[in-house]
């Protein structure tokens, strides 16, 4: 992307008052570089397909542009894990490598763990999320060690609670989770856009 256009898709993740102070992260030819040193502790980035759960089927999908606005804690957790995941993307590694090199960063202490209150905003009216349905929504996530969604009735009919696992969307298989930190992410759906527009008007 255009920098200038990225950093601005990136602050609309979160209502100005919030992504205004934030640290903004642009893709660069080796992965994510500062572009904006922030006061609030939170950080702001557009996140690519390939930064989401590996067994994904849009995995590789060009057209995918997320912008989120992470809080401290969140922050914390993800910034060491996207910058990992985008260095090797950028040098070519393949989908299988990426949670291979992860996992041994883990083992090896390198990755800091998951803690409580870690959550994004990804309310940008600009975003592509898919190449289903509608492409986009605004929604808030948490990242939470808890085991099962239905804890907040994510799922449930008329719940705009959903819920997803973290590295994988399919974890049944226990030797693809070894080594890697269970994390459970809970989205919940907003009625407005970062700019205070309701959804439903896009």
């Amino acid at each position: 992307m255009d920098r200038t256009a990225e950093i601005a898709l990136a602050r609309s993740a979160a209502p100005a008052s919030i992504s205004g102070d934030a640290t903004i992260l642009v893709l660069g030819p080796h992965g994510y570089e500062l572009a904006v040193h922030g006061t609030n502790g939170f950080v702001c980035f557009v996140g690519r397909a390939w930064l989401a759960a590996f067994d994904w089927e849009e995995f590789w999908n060009p057209r995918v542009r997320a912008a989120d606005c992470l809080n401290p804690q969140a922050a914390h957790f993800i910034v060491p894990i996207i910058d990992l995941r985008a260095r090797m993307v950028m040098a070519g590694r393949s989908r299988a490598e990426i949670p291979a090199a992860l996992r041994a960063a883990y083992r090896k202490k390198q990755l800091p763990r998951l803690e409580s209150g870690a959550m994004d905003y990804m309310m940008a009216k600009s975003s592509w999320l898919t190449d289903e349905g509608a492409h986009n929504m605004p929604h808030l996530m948490f990242y939470t060690r808890v085991r099962d969604g239905k804890d907040w009735g994510a799922g449930a009919p008329g719940a705009p609670v959903l819920s997803s696992p973290y590295w994988f969307f399919s974890p049944q298989d226990r030797a693809r989770m070894q080594g890697l930190p269970p994390v459970l992410v809970l989205l919940v759906a907003v009625p407005e856009w970062s700019d205070g527009t309701p959804a439903s008007r896009r």
